[in-house]
């Protein structure tokens, strides 16, 4: 066997999606990588004198990060794009219920879940909660770091077509049990978080929380061949992506925007149908004239694809099967669900020949329709020519979900390629 030895890249990235169980984690080891690296941190609402050479960042509403290198001349932006959110588990403003003798959470299932995968697992919850301190409000950030509850499956002695195709009703079975209630127990969950927190309870005014799997990232496969976490999509990409700008000091115009509300639609402040991307790049380009550089600009939707499952080869189209550990995969759609478009293939192909790095491609069965990614929005907002790629992946929206151990890497060394390419 030719056993994996694990790479700082990957020792790295599995650092990232272990630290980053929700949107408002991810951005916040964005930032802690981006700001070791040098670069500095800018507010929305004061005036920015750029540096030439100077990276820069912007979060917005704790989910949303935007990231450059401020170019001496502003000739256009070659902008690597990825969201910061996966299907999850949303905690209720009023979560707790008291039912037959037992304390439960109660949810609503955030974009596309698979239902199953959620059951019988170590759960824990992060999130961020609004406290106000005489009346200033501020977003902290929480993470219980330890399985503190389950959603237990129903014993098959009490359902016995529980193998045959059962439907999960997630109103009623996807509740969390965390512990015993006495009839004359009560639960006040924003006391769970003020202990947690160590703040009075009094001074939490609101909450977001998504449940996680507690279970680490891992290499598994006898050769240690699969990478194997909960939020691979779309947390790979943002990772490659800040690493790209990160490693590539000397790339001009490089950009990297982390949109927050991609698996729920991305109509939101803070999402790529809204404004964010756009009032940044106006920004960063000063007063030259914006259309121009919106014209020799390119964006890279990054967002993994459905690598081929061997159990369901005929789901997908026989002549577009991507595989784990064969390198980055082209998404294609004629309904433009994927942004990219021949004149963008193009420059994909050459930036893969250049830097000797293969390439797939999807392109979903006719019969079956396909997801979408931030790239068509964001062409279809600014105008930018875009290509939708990506790592591939097994178990897309499960809780745990399964790529390549190799596929980092080539996929890095293809974003460090078009780093390169000619604005001109």
């Amino acid at each position: 066997m030719n056993l994996q030895i694990e790479s700082p890249l990957i020792s790295g990235l599995i650092d990232f999606l272990d630290n980053s169980p929700t949107p408002w984690h991810a951005v916040d080891s964005a930032t802690k990588r981006l700001t070791r690296s040098g670069f500095v941190q800018l507010s929305e609402v004061s005036g920015w004198t750029l540096e030439p050479g100077v990276g820069y960042f912007v979060t917005r509403s704790d989910g949303a990060l935007i990231a450059w290198r401020q170019p001496k001349e502003v000739l256009g932006w070659t902008i690597f794009g990825a969201h910061t959110d996966s299907p999850n588990l949303r905690l209720r403003p009023k979560p707790v219920l008291k039912r037959h003798g037992y304390f439960e959470l109660s949810f609503e299932v955030y974009g596309g879940a698979l239902y199953a995968p959620w059951f019988d697992r170590e759960l824990s919850l992060a999130g961020r909660v609004v406290i106000s301190d005489d009346g200033v409000l501020r977003s902290k950030l929480i993470d219980f770091r330890r399985s503190i509850g389950v959603i237990p499956s129903l014993a098959i002695h009490l359902d016995r077509d529980a193998n045959l195709g059962r439907k999960i009703n997630p109103q009623d079975e996807l509740t969390m049990l965390i512990g015993r209630a006495d009839s004359d127990n009560t639960l006040d969950f924003k006391n769970v978080l003020a202990i947690e927190l160590s703040v009075d309870a009094e001074k939490i005014v609101a909450f977001e929380l998504c449940a996680y799997p507690f279970e680490k990232a891992i290499l598994t496969g006898i050769d240690h061949e699969f990478l194997m976490s909960a939020r691979l999509d779309n947390l790979l990409s943002c990772f490659l992506s800040i690493e790209t700008l990160i490693q590539n000091e000397a790339a001009e115009g490089a950009v990297v925007v982390l949109n927050d509300h991609e698996e729920v639609g991305s109509v939101s402040a803070s999402g790529a149908d809204g404004p964010f991307l756009e009032s940044i790049l106006r920004r960063a380009s000063s007063d030259l004239d914006f259309e121009i550089i919106r014209v020799r600009s390119l964006m890279i939707s990054i967002d993994n694809a459905h690598g081929v499952h061997p159990n369901y080869a005929l789901k997908h189209d026989q002549s577009h099967r991507p595989l784990l550990n064969e390198g980055p995969v082209v998404k294609v759609n004629a309904n433009h669900r994927y942004a990219t478009t021949a004149i963008t293939q193009g420059i994909i192909e050459q930036a893969a020949k250049d830097a000797e790095i293969p390439l797939q491609y999807f392109s979903s069965r006719a019969d079956l329709g396909c997801g979408s990614t931030i790239g068509p929005i964001t062409a279809g907002r600014l105008g930018i020519d875009t290509i939708d790629i990506g790592c591939a992946q097994l178990a897309m929206h499960s809780a745990r979900e399964t790529c390549g151990a190799q596929d980092p890497e080539l996929m890095l060394r293809l974003l460090s390629q078009l780093t390169r390419r000619d604005l001109t």
